[in-house]
């Protein structure tokens, strides 16, 4: 696979370059750094798959994130299982929503998420709270399960490096993707909506059935993931995740799902967050300015959306 390659070549090169990439605390980083843009991903490429495009997934995510331990502080409640249950519940109502005006309505899916993140944003900065809530406030078993480690390492110089357990979670939930789309019938169903809708209704398929599943899972995995970056990061910043949509299209359509729907995987849309976090952690490590990040992410999307392009007209040829 060229994305995996392309990995390959970038790690060796980045890390003769700079052989601070190497270091275990820096990989472990790295990894770490995987998590939420990947869970993201997950739902972006969900919704990709069926020939849509989902922006709203950050605003949805912070949205469930901020309700959430708000609602915790406001309690008061110190759990971990049923605040999740929360934050996923919402982002499955909100992605929901989505599926009612792309369904029920006929909208583009770009329209109605790029409106629907929008209006989330506003309600959350205006009629909530424009606040940061800070660690000091924040529910100290959400802090908890955040920092949990499953790998504890000494380096060289005798400094520890620990790896997240939130890996866990990642690959848990990617795992459960991968088997939903090769497994099963609503799994097909995505696949054959991304192929057109007509001949998905014709094969069989609820059309409506499909669309609601695809923009409500991904709204769920936007709410998880939301909630499970407060808790890592050990604050919970409603003006956060501002432009990640970004970021994790490029992730994606790197991944090599295609633009047009109906070609694409799970472990391509791994690889592809895995490489893009490496390059973004790198050009941090070489001390690049943030504007410079930016113009190389938006080079990806460009040069990757291109070949997926490409690819797509070749097997349609």
């Amino acid at each position: 696979m060229a994305v995996a390659l392309l990995a390959l070549v970038s790690m060796v090169v980045i890390g003769l370059i700079n052989p601070a990439f190497w270091d275990a605390a820096n990989l472990f980083s790295l990894l770490r750094a995987n998590v939420i843009t990947g869970i993201l991903a997950l739902g972006v490429m969900i919704v990709m798959l069926s020939g849509g495009i989902d922006v709203s997934f950050p605003a949805f995510a912070i949205a469930a994130m901020y309700l959430t331990i708000k609602a915790m502080i406001a309690l008061p409640y110190d759990g971990v299982l049923l605040p999740f249950i929360a934050a996923t519940a919402i982002g499955l109502t909100l992605g929901l929503v989505n599926a009612m005006f792309v369904h029920g309505l006929r909208m583009i899916p770009l329209i109605v998420t790029l409106g629907t993140g929008t209006a989330v944003r506003g309600f959350l900065l205006g009629a909530v709270s424009p606040s940061q809530i800070n660690i000091d406030q924040m529910p100290p078993a959400l802090i908890a399960f955040g920092r949990t480690q499953i790998l504890h390492v000494s380096q060289a110089g005798g400094q520890p490096a620990g790896l997240s357990a939130m890996v866990l979670v990642y690959l848990a939930l990617a795992f459960g993707v991968h088997m939903m789309l090769r497994y099963t019938l609503i799994g097909r169903s995505i696949y054959a909506l991304g192929g057109g809708e007509e001949a998905a209704r014709r094969a069989g398929f609820s059309v409506r059935g499909t669309t609601f599943f695809i923009y409500g899972l991904a709204g769920a995995l936007a709410g998880f993931a939301g909630l499970l970056h407060g808790s890592m990061i050990w604050i919970a910043n409603p003006h956060d995740m501002v432009g990640m949509e970004i970021d994790v299209i490029a992730a994606v359509v790197l991944g090599g799902v295609s633009i047009f729907g109906g070609r694409g995987s799970v472990v391509g849309t791994m690889l592809g967050v895995f490489t893009l976090v490496m390059l973004t952690n790198s050009l941090i490590i070489m001390h690049i300015d943030t504007t410079w990040q930016r113009i190389v992410v938006g080079l990806v999307v460009i040069v990757a959306a291109g070949a997926t392009s490409w690819r797509d007209r070749r097997r349609g040829a």
